[in-house]
């Protein structure tokens, strides 16, 4: 079992900066892949951005150049960093942490609560 809990979303103004953070704890497997989705309303689920235990990075290109994702020392947080903020980048932003170990726990795959990111005009 996986427990996340984000932090950081808030209200800023366009071409602002937020720094999401998400905890994990529980079960972590030290091979895992962290990211972060958002969703607006009447929109999918989209990623934004995954990162792995080795560090190998992947971003959604509305976000690249302006969103940075990153892990702490002990692979439990991990990070987003949002600069340029726009007004389309308001959503329901959530962690979510993956591993996969066939044979005894399986996939895995577990959601954070959602913390709320709203850019204004």
């Amino acid at each position: 079992q996986v427990q996340l809990v984000e932090s950081g979303g808030g209200l800023v103004q366009a071409g602002g900066s937020l720094r999401l953070s998400c905890a994990a704890s529980g079960t972590i497997f030290s091979i895992n892949v962290m990211a972060w989705y958002r969703q607006a309303p009447g929109k999918q689920r989209d990623l934004v951005a995954q990162i792995t235990s080795g560090g190998s990075t992947n971003y959604a290109d509305s976000v690249k150049g302006r969103f940075t994702i990153s892990r702490d020392n002990a692979k439990n947080t991990v990070y987003l960093q949002m600069n340029s903020l726009k007004p389309e980048d308001t959503a329901v932003y959530y962690c979510n942490y993956a591993d996969d170990h066939i044979g005894t726990y399986h996939y895995r795959d577990y959601w954070g609560q959602g913390t709320q990111v709203t850019v204004s005009s």
